[in-house]
């Protein structure tokens, strides 16, 4: 195994691109900054070959932000080929007013580096990147196994890009398993490795109640209110105590095996701590009869994540609007299918729409929930190298969140993804003040460096 430990030198280095990395707005979803996120795949481009890949590239699809692609393929016929995955788009960083720091100027502070995209996923990408990097310049040139590097720019607006190619059966993605560094630790010098997601369904709510907005006082009384009609849509579609009330919603859902219920029961979980230090709330909600491993991991929900129509400025306007737009998303778990989910979701807004209102779901992207066996031998593997590095036995847990490119690789290539996270659950994703925690940063290096040996042994 590595027992060369990284350099002071090799720490500074990385850390001083790791912030030119950051640096760059690369804001996938914001058409004003997709030059930024085309230097973003030039840095990484150029970060792939000095790492010493080969045969690397940007993959072009018009009007889509380019794929970074490259590839060592040198070892022995019998050793098994990696595919590395992540993302160097990141979320928008509203509202600017609530970070401490620049988002896009990444300031250290403490033991962690705060900036938008520091974990999700850049920070995590360039980790799999310099570990790539470090195996190959401790084996004199070669790698331990082949591998293969596939990273996009669309994972924050909707992946088509990346779905397309992988659908495409494109000879450059013939591989054995896949590692993904996009994840978190459960808790601090906890290694853990996810085997579990969510999958997702994205839309948005049209409301429609008359041609044109209207004088509050001519019309009041009289006529529909578009958000008002929206609110009562909302209201139809989930209930006070948490409970989703789309027909059929549960229909599908397979609950975890006793094994993996038994694991959870054994983390090590303050109920009062996460209420308080991560999630900040006065009171934690959601669906009764569950806990909050089954809530988060393990059952579907529905959220409103914005509401737009009549007049929000500053001062006064009496309106009554007639057009709302909702933005929704419904997280799914095994066994529920996104185009069924999709299919229940418009049966129920339409039949949700009051007197006087058209209410239509209009989807936007999705993607299934996704299972690993966490007997497969890769992720084995990685679960003996993670607990090497961080000196504690490595946890097996499931996400709350969505990563399309599992049910992807799953679906297009057959293979496993190897989901070795280096966040930590206060790291703040899609928040004011995201964060990375450099001992991380580096520990995860180490233990993708080894992760790679390991396979090759």
């Amino acid at each position: 195994m590595l027992d060369v430990p990284l350099l002071q030198t090799d720490e500074q280095t990385a850390l001083a691109e790791l912030k030119a990395f950051l640096r760059i707005p690369s804001v996938s979803t914001l058409p004003e900054h997709a030059p930024d996120v085309r230097r973003a795949a030039e840095f990484v481009r150029d970060q792939l070959v000095a790492a010493g890949l080969e045969n690397v590239a940007l993959i072009e699809s018009p009007g889509r932000h380019p794929l970074v692609y490259g590839d060592w393929l040198r070892a022995p016929a019998e050793k098994p080929t990696v595919l590395f995955y992540g993302h160097y788009d990141v979320q928008p960083a509203d509202p600017l007013d609530e970070w401490l720091s620049p988002p896009f100027e990444p300031e250290i502070r403490g033991d962690n580096i705060y900036a938008r995209g520091a974990t999700d996923d850049k920070g995590q990408t360039f980790i799999q990147i310099k570990a790539i990097q470090r195996a190959m310049r401790l084996g004199g040139g070669r790698l331990p196994v082949n591998v293969r590097v596939l990273i996009e720019g669309e994972e924050e607006s909707g992946g088509e890009h990346v779905e397309a190619f992988l659908a495409s059966g494109d000879p450059r993605l013939k591989a054995d398993a896949a590692v993904i560094c996009d994840t978190e630790m459960f808790a601090p010098e906890l290694p853990t490795l996810c085997v579990g997601l969510r999958g997702i369904v994205y839309g948005e709510i049209h409301i429609e109640t008359a041609a044109t907005d209207l004088h509050s006082g001519v019309y009041g009384g009289a006529a529909p209110n578009a958000i008002q009609a929206a609110v009562e849509v909302i209201a139809a579609l989930k209930d006070r105590d948490g409970r989703i009330l789309i027909p059929g919603i549960y229909d599908r859902v397979i609950a975890p095996t006793s094994q993996e219920l038994e694991a959870w029961a054994r983390l090590p979980f303050d109920l009062e701590a996460y209420r308080t230090g991560e999630v900040k709330v006065t009171e934690l909600t959601g669906e009764p009869g569950f806990d909050v491993f089954m809530r988060t991991w393990a059952r579907p929900t529905f959220e409103v994540h914005g509401i737009r129509g009549g007049f929000v400025g500053d001062g006064a306007k009496t309106v009554i609007p007639a057009r709302a737009v909702v933005k929704v998303s419904m997280r799914l778990v095994p066994d529920q299918r996104p185009e069924e989910m999709v299919a229940l979701l418009e049966a129920a807004v339409r039949a949700a729409a009051p007197r006087g209102a058209k209410a239509e779901f209009r989807f936007l992207h999705g993607a299934p929930a996704s299972v690993v066996d966490p007997e497969n031998p890769f992720l084995a593997k990685a679960a003996e190298v993670m607990t090497e590095v961080f000196g504690h036995e490595t946890l097996y847990i499931r996400s709350g969140g969505s990563i399309p490119i599992v049910g992807s690789f799953s679906r297009h290539l057959g293979i496993p993804s190897v989901m070795m996270g280096f966040g930590l659950p206060d790291d703040n994703l899609h928040a004011p003040n995201e964060k990375f925690y450099l001992p991380n940063f580096f520990r995860g290096i180490d233990a993708v460096a080894r992760y790679l040996v390991r396979l090759g042994a």
